[in-house]
């Protein structure tokens, strides 16, 4: 009995050695793989790059959707259409860009936890963050269907766009609640390292979006708002396929519906980092909407011209963004494991790629720009507005490469107010007191596309002095 009994022990002790075994291999599998997809080891040009690469995929994707829009509204509906949809986007991106800000502050959270290894405050911030997109989301689809008209009236837009703004902006907005859920979810993914799979979304997404987009304008007729219908589609499926995602993959970050609620203490933290950047967005939005009210004085054609261009500097301007966004994931994780010496490592080396990136792209818009704006338009009046454009901006995005890259660096620091300080000064009080005092001298719309690399260049030189002067990275380090 004894010998039967020892024996039944000794195989249930086997059983359960072989079972904490195994568990211990799938544990170590698992972490090994969480490593490779954490930034706070290895080689950091090589971690940075492949980083970056699907960030810079995805935002080019993600501008896909209003580029297709426009090229295919261009040609198949006319120049007025055209005009439609750029007073329109100003606007639209007035009203998203807090949820843009509340993004980056969530991000840079679960970010820093990730990097301590804090497994149940990583899902307290990922539930928490879902809770405030979809809170945010629901208030600005309402306030962009019920003000689309006294906004758009605001912009100065001329009568004979004003209809069909108005039908874009409200079809676009009855999307919005999409958007602003998925770029939260992939602001969580791309905190976590796991760039690649909201890069394979936002494909499925832009993909879904041309092919409605010809469906819906080219075959059926619908005008502006088929574009507008085929963009809400599209966001929508990239929402779901990120939040499906999110519900099943085996990690800390982890999303469960039953643990949907807001983390007050952790709200408070990501409030204080994305807040900044959130008003941040907002007011340089707004200068921006400034500025295109100001291009609305030119007529139809200037605004078209101005939009079409402005579709291609987003294809420049968002890998731009992107290192941006790979300098505040790699500081982040890096500061809150502590390895300061390779933050200021991966700061050379994101600087660096941006540069190099912005000069080459730059040059090769110049020299293709009569074919590149025969893409939304054959109007040569269209046509030479926005080459006009071009000639401002091309030269000089290093610049601006340089300045969203140190503003994400001290971002992942935790660091958000010295960035929204620098960018609201440079990108939106200075362009204000631009239009208001100096395009009136001038009144040239030459005059009006100077402002923008003017700001660059006083938005750098701040950053790079508040970076070289200040203590954000702890005393001695």
């Amino acid at each position: 009995m004894r010998k039967a009994l020892a024996k039944v022990c000794s195989d249930e002790y086997n059983k359960a050695r072989i079972n904490r075994n195994a568990k211990d291999a799938v544990n170590m599998r698992t972490a090994v793989k969480n490593n490779k997809e954490l930034m706070t080891e290895g080689s950091i040009f090589r971690k940075i790059l492949f980083f970056s690469i699907p960030l810079i995929l995805g935002n080019l994707l993600q501008q896909l959707y209003n580029t297709a829009d426009s090229i295919i509204v261009g040609n198949f509906v006319g120049s007025n259409a055209l005009a439609a949809v750029g007073a329109s986007s100003s606007m639209i991106c007035l009203l998203i860009a807090f949820s843009q800000g509340a993004a980056v502050g969530a991000g840079v959270i679960v970010a820093q936890y990730l990097g301590a290894k804090d497994k149940r405050s990583v899902s307290d911030a990922v539930h928490t963050s879902l809770m405030i997109a979809g809170i945010l989301g629901i208030v600005l689809t309402i306030a962009g269907i019920a003000l689309s008209r006294q906004l758009l009236v605001w912009m100065k837009t001329p009568d004979e766009v004003m209809e069909p703004a108005v039908t874009y902006f409200r079809l676009y907005s009855a999307g919005m609640f999409f958007g602003i859920v998925y770029n939260m979810t992939a602001g969580t993914l791309n905190a976590a390292g796991n760039s690649k799979r909201s890069l394979l979304y936002l494909a499925v997404a832009s993909l879904t979006n041309i092919v409605l987009d010809i469906l819906f304008i080219a075959i059926m007729d619908m005008g502006v708002a088929g574009a507008a219908v085929a963009t809400d589609i599209s966001q929508a499926v990239s929402c779901i396929l990120s939040v499906l995602f999110l519900m099943r993959v085996k990690d800390s970050y982890q999303v469960s519906v039953k643990k949907l609620r807001i983390n007050r203490q952790i709200a408070g933290s990501m409030i204080r980092i994305g807040l900044p950047a959130g008003v941040q967005n907002m007011v340089i939005s707004l200068s921006n909407v400034l500025v295109q009210s100001s291009v609305n004085g030119f007529g139809a054609a200037a605004m078209a011209g101005y939009t079409a261009y402005m579709k291609i500097d987003g294809f420049n301007i968002l890998p731009v963004t992107s290192f941006s966004m790979a300098a505040t994931t790699f500081v982040g994780q890096n500061y809150g494991a502590g390895n300061y010496d390779r933050v200021k490592k991966g700061i050379y080396v994101t600087l660096a790629i941006g540069f190099v990136y912005t000069v080459l792209t730059g040059v090769l818009l110049l020299m293709f720009d009569d074919q590149i704006m025969r893409m939304f338009s054959g109007d040569e009046e269209v046509i030479a507005y926005g080459k006009l454009v071009m000639k401002y901006f091309c030269p000089f995005y290093f610049i601006l490469s340089i300045l969203h890259g140190l503003c994400g660096a001290i971002r992942g620091a935790g660091k958000s107010i010295p960035p929204m300080v620098v960018l609201l000064l440079s990108l939106c009080v200075f362009r204000i007191f631009w239009i208001w005092l100096v395009v009136p001298r001038f009144s040239t719309i030459g005059c009006i596309y100077l402002l923008y690399p003017v700001s660059w260049a006083l938005g750098a030189v701040m950053i790079i002095v508040y970076a070289c002067k200040a203590k954000w990275l702890p005393v001695g380090k």
